[in-house]
């Protein structure tokens, strides 16, 4: 019984501390670089730019790898909790969880089939002419703002169903 307690107190670490390091990368970029601009072609064009060395410079796999890891770790606790199917279905006091879990699902997906696809062409780890890498730079940038402002109905759903659920009964 001390092991699945155990358990259940390190997938709530680890859902926690994955979403910090995923929701935090967008929150960094926006206010760290609020006035940032997608890349131009004069950055694209030669590879030692001061923008692109920056942008090759920055990791973009701890972001990625956080959401898979959030996003698991989320699906495992509401299984574990008997909720997935509630919450998957929006059925009475899960619909809250239920939306923030097709919120952060729908980030994820456009974090690994949007963001990422776009980007190994601007970061030049796909092959991609100068106005395709800047035309993608543009849609990593839109994509990238786009979770950032899902993340704040994705929070608040996360947090009523964790603590206000019982409200809507």
């Amino acid at each position: 019984m001390t092991y699945l307690v155990t358990f259940d107190l390190l997938l709530r670490w680890t859902h926690f501390l994955a979403g910090i390091i995923w929701v935090g990368h967008n929150y960094a970029n926006v206010i760290q670089r609020p006035n940032w601009r997608p890349l131009t072609s004069a950055d694209l064009v030669n590879d030692q730019s001061p923008r692109f060395q920056a942008l090759l410079n920055r990791e973009h796999g701890v972001f990625r790898w956080a959401s898979v890891v959030a996003w698991s770790a989320g699906m495992l606790m509401l299984w574990r909790y008997g909720a997935l199917v509630g919450a998957l279905t929006l059925h009475g006091a899960f619909v809250p969880i239920g939306i923030g879990a097709y919120i952060g699902t729908l980030m994820m997906c456009n974090v690994w089939f949007v963001l990422w696809p776009h980007q190994q062409k601007v970061l030049g780890f796909k092959p991609a002419s100068v106005d395709e890498r800047v035309r993608c730079a543009r849609i990593t940038h839109l994509s990238s703002r786009t979770n950032t402002m899902l993340s704040i109905p994705l929070l608040l759903f996360m947090a009523i169903g964790a603590h206000g659920g019982l409200v809507l009964r």
